[in-house]
């Protein structure tokens, strides 16, 4: 179990950078935005690159950043039953959530998108949009994205399974009862080197 544990370690380190990298390129999307209005309406300028290159990012941001949102376990959950359960049974509920649905939804998305990704790039086509970009570094983000929600779907029931095993720290437990907003000012706070209350 801690050669799976350290495995799980390895993927949650590789999306966790990968998570706090692509966070910067919603701040290159909205520069390309406003600059691309104040260029439209200033100078009477377009091009559809610029909306296609926001239209990347923003495609980045979303596949990129889930299996981040996924470790950090703020993906979106209804909790009404759920929370009346005890922490087994939720983590028990999480295993079969992520065996059934997320792995095998994952690992599909990730298997069919990878032949979109190698047409375009084999042609490499160009969007249908006079000025376009070329298409296949957006069809990449496809198999990419589903491909590491997949490795952290894995890491995820790595982490429950020893959790149950009595070999392992409740999954759940890092942050709990912290908004995401509260954790990040923290860590901001700490980068800074303030003390915290």
């Amino acid at each position: 179990m801690q050669g799976l544990l350290r495995l799980a370690r390895l993927i949650d380190g590789l999306n966790t950078a990968i998570g706090r990298s692509v966070v910067w390129l919603i701040l290159a999307a909205t520069l390309i935005s406003a600059g691309n209005a104040v260029i439209r309406y200033s100078l009477d300028l377009s091009s559809n690159a610029w909306l296609e290159l926001q239209w990347y990012l923003f495609a980045a941001v979303f596949l990129l950043a889930a299996p981040y949102t996924l470790l950090k376990n703020e993906m979106v959950r209804i909790d009404v039953v759920a929370g009346r359960l005890s922490r087994r049974t939720q983590v028990w509920i999480d295993c079969f959530g992520t065996l059934f649905f997320l792995l095998p939804m994952a690992v599909l998305l990730a298997v069919l998108g990878w032949p979109g990704f190698v047409q375009a790039l084999a042609r490499q086509e160009v969007s249908a949009n006079a000025g376009g970009l070329i298409v296949w570094p957006a069809r990449l983000l496809i198999p990419l994205g589903f491909g590491l929600l997949a490795l952290q779907g894995v890491s995820e029931l790595i982490k429950r399974v020893a959790f149950l095993a009595g070999q392992g720290p409740d999954p759940g437990a890092e942050g709990q009862g912290k908004t995401a907003e509260e954790l990040l000012a923290e860590d901001i706070a700490r980068a800074r080197g303030e003390t915290l209350p």
